[in-house]
Formats: structure tokens, C-alpha cells, sequence
């Protein structure tokens, strides 16, 4: 690791922060289908999930190079500015962790960026091209999610149309330990890019490196602090993805975990950092209804919709609000 500033060191330690803090708050991500349907203690699961996201971290940078360069002008970029960005998405996590809410961490984060980056520099820092690019994955990765669980659910019903539900059900619990697997390997390989790219993006207008390229020890951090998070696991969170939006069987969850899996796995190869937690609960939703569409607690969705909704917005305000508040005090 390289000789770094004072500002730059409290950059990259919020950075590992907001992975810890996405590793929390996404935790149910990865664990809340297999913990509901009884398929593992929940130790056993948040425990399996930290090693996974740890593992998943190192299958690409191609996430991380998006949002260290894709998302605002490199030139343009500030110590304080990715400061502001990180405070303002941590502190989004924290208040929606609190009420239970499975928001993005990747919408606060880019939320974040771009909230800092306009107080900082206007709207010229923001690279509108890029923010297109991810914010339609981000919107196009739930349907995808929903399509995906939908189908799924359609061919193992049709597969399994004349299997006794009690050999079936045994089956689909060894199923989804696999499917679990899947999932919280994926929300590593896409999630804990992000910060990875953040911190890039600060070594990069420090001058402590010259390319986009992340560094090793980027990497190892980063994953560790997301599997460390997610080790810790937001029980709150678990509960309303795993039993508040449709009661779910082992075969719901393989079906959800697996559909929502495949998504993250291709956007995090292409480079597009979509939301996790959009995607899973999206699928989540797409194998509730196929029982019926009353069979989804709409309630708890809409819920769930209007924190999406204000994700964005709401962190890039908090990021505002930070910026302007240390310039004023520094």
C-alpha cells in the first residue's frame, strides 16, 4: 500500500466503511430466502455469505472501473467530493437498515456522487453518457429479476407437475443451499466493485496512480469489509425480504436466488453496476406470483418501491448537504 495523504486515507476509510455498510444492509440479499424457508441456521448462512462476497469480489473489475471513472470526471474529482459522496450514501444505508427497507446501496452511492459532484463543480462534472448507461441497468435489472423468477417458477412447476410436494420439497432445500451460493457469490463479484471504484477514482485524482486499472490491496480490502458486513447481517432486512413480501418454500427461494444470480453475473461482467437488491427482491416477487398475484404483499411492496423511488435523490441531497457543510467548517 502506498504512502497517502491524511484526506485521502479518510476517503479510503469510508470507502471500506460504505463496503461494510453495503455488506450489512445487502446481507439479505444473499441469506434472506434460504434463512425463511429453514434451509440453514442463519449463523451458518450470513457466516457462508461473508466467505462468498469475499470470493466473488476478485472475478472482475469491471464494475468498479465503470464507477471510478464512468459516473463523474476524474478530472474534476476532489478528496472532499468523494468524501461528501460516501458520508451522504452510508448515512442513507444507516437511516433505510433502520426502517427495515431493502434499498440499493448502489443507487446511494452513485446518488451520492453525483449530489457531491454538482455542489462541488456543477452539472459539467457529471458524465451524463455513463449515468445513462447505469441507470437504465438499473432500471431494466428488477423486470429482468421479475421475468427471470416468473419463468423459472413456470418451468420447475411444469418439470415437477407429477413429483410428491414432500420429495420435491426435499429436494429444493439441497437445491437452494447451491442457489444461496450463487447468489451471495454474485452480490460480491457486483457489489463490492463499487467501492473499489471510488477508491480508484480518489487514487486517481490524488496522482497516486495513473490509469483506471484497481489495485490488489484495493481488492482484498474491499472484499473483506463487504464480507465482513454482511457477516454482521441486517436481521430487520431479512425478515422483510425473506417473509414480508411472500411466504416462501425452498423452491421459491432456489427459483428467486437463482434468477436474480444469473442477472447480477452478466451485468457484473459487462460493467454495469445494478442493484443487487432491486434484482433479488424483483425475483422475490416474480415467484410469488405465480401462485397468484394476491399471493404478494403489495403493501410491504410499495413500500419497498417509494424507497427506491427517493434512494437516489435523498443521498444525493445528503451528499449536498455534507459537501457544503465541510467547506464551511474546513
Amino acid at each position: 500500500m502506498p504512502d497517502l495523504g491524511g484526506m485521502l486515507l479518510l476517503v479510503i476509510f469510508l470507502a471500506l466503511l460504505f463496503d461494510f455498510s453495503n455488506g450489512w444492509h445487502d446481507s439479505a440479499n444473499a441469506i434472506a430466502t434460504v434463512v425463511s424457508t429453514r434451509v440453514v441456521p442463519p449463523f451458518v448462512a450470513v457466516m457462508g455469505a461473508g466467505i462468498l462476497n469475499i470470493a466473488g469480489a476478485f472475478m472482475s473489475t469491471a464494475v468498479a472501473k465503470m464507477v471510478g471513472s464512468g459516473i463523474v470526471d476524474p478530472a474534476s474529482v476532489t478528496q472532499q467530493m468523494v468524501a461528501a459522496a460516501l458520508a451522504g450514501a452510508i448515512l442513507w444505508n444507516l437511516f433505510t437498515l433502520l426502517l427495515g427497507l431493502p434499498t440499493s446501496s448502489s443507487h446511494a452511492l452513485i446518488g451520492g456522487l453525483v449530489g457531491a459532484g454538482v455542489t462541488h463543480g456543477g452539472w459539467s462534472t457529471v458524465k451524463f453518457s455513463g449515468l445513462r448507461s447505469v441507470l437504465e441497468a438499473m432500471v431494466l435489472s428488477p423486470f429482468f429479476g421479475f421475468a427471470i423468477g416468473l419463468s423459472f417458477m413456470v418451468i420447475i412447476s411444469w418439470l415437477f407437475f407429477r413429483v410428491a410436494r414432500s420429495v420435491a420439497t426435499k429436494l429444493f432445500k439441497r437445491l437452494q443451499l447451491l442457489s444461496a451460493c450463487f447468489m451471495a457469490f454474485s452480490h460480491g463479484a457486483n457489489d463490492a466493485q463499487k467501492a473499489m471504484g471510488i477508491i480508484t477514482l480518489a487514487l486517481l485524482s490524488a496522482g497516486e496512480i495513473q490509469t483506471a486499472e484497481v489495485p490488489t490491496w484495493v481488492i482484498g480490502s474491499c472484499a473483506i469489509a463487504m464480507g465482513l458486513g454482511t457477516a454482521v447481517g441486517g436481521w430487520q432486512i431479512v425478515r422483510t425480504l425473506g417473509m414480508g413480501i411472500v411466504k416462501l418454500e425452498p423452491v421459491h427461494g432456489f427459483a428467486a436466488e437463482t434468477g436474480a444470480a444469473a442477472v447480477l453475473m452478466v451485468t457484473a461482467h459487462i460493467g454495469l453496476p445494478v442493484s443487487t437488491t432491486h434484482t433479488i427482491t424483483s425475483s422475490v416477487m416474480g415467484v410469488g406470483a405465480i401462485k397468484r398475484l394476491s399471493a404478494v404483499r403489495w403493501g410491504v411492496t410499495r413500500r419497498i418501491l417509494y424507497a427506491w423511488i427517493f434512494t437516489l435523490p435523498g443521498a444525493a441531497i445528503l451528499a449536498s448537504i455534507i459537501y457544503v457543510l465541510g467547506a464551511k467548517f474546513s
